[in-house]
């Protein structure tokens, strides 16, 4: 091709504007050779960027682009990789986001009875590969659990910390989960707990949270997890207005004692800019009155009801009881967790803490690469 162009067209109807093509150059005068990062920006391009001339090779594509004269060679997989408009993607397919609904596997009770996800403790803390399968689990399903965490104090935040780092909170580093005589939180107390996310009320949410067992002598206490997603995505299957509607709707969290006050206002259900299901936020003893124009009321309580029956009912909930030495990892953007009620009197001390997924994600894409080197990207 010799003639100016503003869009590259390869065969199979592949296609490639010549500013996006720019942008991307990683020669070593556009990108630093040992961060990865560009050396430019935005505004450093031409504004009428085009595509003077193509050399084509069986493996490569070289442009010269006008009216700078600068030429970037592209490998043909990294373009293939990389298609705008794909059969598939319409208008453009949305970039892969390990955070949303498409990078996981939704469940329901049943999926996963007798087959937990699970590690031993003393194996996910030395073996690369047991590390990354946990982690896999943790992204894939939403929650690990590991078995085997020594009964000590604080041992939770060592899981916490071999793969990530602690988030520490008004709670302070970790939290005890006992009965407490005048509790501030109702997880200090005997009583039953609903499926909730934690601290929807902080911004950010806590992304992780570990909950270690170190005594279960209760008549009671078992616990449970549900996949907030696969409430999310049946909702809006089986009730798109549902749907919409508490996805569009703030609502206001909100936490408070005597050292600390804390708010934030989300939707319940939390998604990206192409609609996909990328956070849930439910927990309804910290939530404020919805603030609506009266005549919406009773739609978003409708649509708020729906939600919580599909995430209450007995094929989503996932039931287990926790043993010393067992630590639960789980992503408190998706899973829900919840507690059976117990005897007051009845021994149960677990001790938790809170990470986040960043940590988790980049732990993994390190174990998945260790065998071959990369150059580091991004800010």
């Amino acid at each position: 091709m010799t003639s100016s162009s503003s869009m590259l067209e390869l065969a199979g109807g592949a296609r490639y504007p010549a500013i996006w093509l720019r942008d991307n150059c990683s020669c070593a005068e556009c990108v630093d050779s040992g961060s990865g990062q560009k050396l430019y920006g935005i505004t450093d391009l031409p504004p009428d960027i085009r595509i003077r001339a193509v050399e084509q090779t069986e493996d490569a594509v070289t442009v010269e682009f006008e009216p700078d004269g600068h030429r970037s060679r592209f490998a043909g997989d990294w373009l293939a990789s990389r298609r705008l408009d794909g059969p598939a993607s319409g208008s453009g397919s949305a970039p892969a986001d390990d955070r949303t609904e498409d990078a996981k596997q939704l469940w329901q009770a049943a999926d996963l009875a007798g087959s937990m996800p699970t590690e031993m403790w003393p194996a996910f803390q030395a073996d690369p590969a047991r590390r990354a399968a946990g982690l896999e689990a943790l992204r894939r399903l939403g929650f690990v659990l590991l078995r085997g965490v020594p009964v000590t104090d604080r041992a939770v935040l060592g899981v916490a910390e071999s793969f990530g780092y602690v988030r520490r909170t008004n709670y302070g580093e970790l939290f005890e989960v006992r009965v407490e005589e005048q509790p501030t939180n109702l997880a200090f107390s005997s009583l039953p707990i609903t499926p909730h996310t934690d601290n929807p009320y902080r911004d950010p949410v806590p992304t992780i949270q570990l909950l270690h067992c170190l005594v279960n002598a209760a008549d009671g206490g078992d616990s449970g997890l549900v996949d907030g997603f696969a409430a999310a995505a049946r909702l809006r299957t089986e009730d798109p207005l549902a749907f919409e509607t508490v996805t569009r709707t703030p609502v206001t969290f909100r936490y408070a004692d005597a050292a600390a006050e804390l708010s934030a206002t989300r939707p319940l259900i939390g998604v990206d800019p192409v609609r996909r299901i990328r956070e849930v936020r439910f927990n309804n003893r910290s939530m404020l009155p919805v603030a609506l124009p009266a005549d919406r009321i009773e739609a978003f309580y409708a649509a708020y009801r729906r939600f919580a029956e599909l995430m209450y009912s007995g094929e989503a909930q996932l039931s287990f009881r926790l043993e010393p030495g067992d630590c639960l990892v789980f992503d408190n953007t998706r899973v829900l967790h919840a507690r059976t009620g117990f005897r007051a009197a009845g021994r149960r001390h677990l001790q938790g803490c809170y990470a986040d997924l960043d940590g988790a994600y980049s732990n993994l894409a390190v174990l998945r690469r260790q065998t071959r080197p990369t150059t580091g990207s991004g800010q």
